[in-house]
């Protein structure tokens, strides 16, 4: 089998076995499924576990993958490593030709990378800028930065710079007249739980190059929930990079 101009090998079977169901039949299937949930990816490598008897009956042990350069929902991810078990799929209709399709929900677990320059790029994409924005809404509303009320701020020109443990957003927050005020702020994160991220030592800085900031005292510790379906073990934010371990359930669609 072949990707682009390259040769993959054989997978083979946990026993150590060549299973040409896996190689032949699943294989594809995999990666064919994993192409349509992603916008663009490179050097997509996986590794399959399970006899061929599990998988005629539906039955996937372990899938483990890695890539580069992914764009996923509009996320720009520099690289993947993740590891899924105990997969159920459509088996029968594989066979004959037709796409993979999940039966039951699969835990995800392993390590994103992200450069700086991924996240910018992302802050494209509406679920990213959707998330910074309303985190740097609810931020302005604190009162803090004498900026009050419940209505949408407009900002625009969102940016994000990493620093050793900490992130700085930056934005240009326009008025009802058009006014433009650069504004940004530096915060770290810690992991309250693993599905709840926490602001520590959050800042109102006049400019996202600034070196000192106004503390805001009242968000220190304020988290933000991920949701019962991604669990964060690991959080490492160095300058340029992000490096994120963890676990995701991947629903049927």
């Amino acid at each position: 089998m072949t990707l682009g101009d390259r040769e993959i090998p054989e997978f083979e079977e946990s026993t150590g076995k060549r299973s040409r169901v896996i190689s032949k039949v699943l294989a594809p299937a995999v990666r064919l499924w994993l192409r349509s949930q992603v916008e663009q990816v490179e050097e997509l490598q996986i590794e399959i576990t399970a006899g061929d008897r599990q998988i005629l009956s539906g039955y996937i042990q372990q899938i483990a993958l890695s890539a580069k350069n992914a764009i996923y929902q509009g996320l720009a991810l520099n690289q993947i490593q993740l590891t899924g078990q105990n997969i159920r799929v459509n088996a029968g209709q594989i066979v004959r030709g037709k796409p993979l399709r999940l039966l039951e929900p699969i835990r995800i677990e392993g390590s994103v990378l992200l450069e700086e320059a991924d996240l910018n790029t992302s802050l494209k994409a509406p679920l990213l800028k959707a998330g910074v924005t309303e985190f740097l809404q609810t931020l302005l509303r604190s009162g803090t930065a004498g900026i009050g009320g419940d209505r949408d701020l407009n900002l625009q020109n969102l940016t994000i710079q990493l620093r050793s443990q900490q992130v700085v957003l930056g934005a240009t927050l326009v008025s009802d007249s058009g006014n433009e005020t650069p504004i940004a702020i530096r915060t770290g994160f810690d992991l309250a739980a693993p599905n709840l991220l926490k602001l520590v030592n959050p800042q109102w800085l006049p400019h996202a190059t600034a070196k000192r900031g106004l503390p805001l005292s009242d968000l220190d510790g304020y988290t933000f929930n991920l949701g019962d379906e991604t669990e964060i073990h690991a959080l490492a934010i160095d300058p340029e990079k992000v490096t994120c371990q963890g676990k995701l359930i991947v629903l049927p669609a």
